[in-house]
């Protein structure tokens, strides 16, 4: 325990209780940001790539969010394209709520339900 390490001076002590602070509140951010909840892997490799995966998506969502120029927060987005992930619609359409318009059908061709 550092508490009881009586050779290092309490200022180095302090400093390294900060820099723990400072790994929890990002770990804390990348919880509720990137909506990691469990590491995948558990070598560094794993987690690092993880992490970025997930920091290069949260970015996307800010530029497309910066681009659009909407009101939505990333979350909103985020849940909003994960609802429509399979849908093959516009997507500045998508994110403004805009109807669907849903195509006229040929009757001469098979619809799959």
């Amino acid at each position: 325990m550092l508490n009881n390490n009586f050779k290092l001076a309490a200022k180095t002590i302090t400093d390294i209780y900060k820099a723990r602070w400072d790994v929890e509140l990002f770990f804390k951010w990348i919880k509720q940001n990137l909506k990691i909840k469990t590491f995948i892997g558990t070598s560094k490799n794993a987690v690092m790539t993880q992490i970025w995966v997930a920091m290069c998506v949260y970015m996307l969502l800010a530029f497309i969010k910066f681009h659009s120029k909407i009101t939505k927060s990333i979350q909103q987005i985020l849940r909003i394209l994960q609802l429509n992930l399979f849908e093959k619609r516009d997507l500045m359409a998508l994110l403004r709520g805009d109807p669907i318009y849903h195509k006229k059908f040929d009757p001469n061709q098979m619809v799959l339900l």
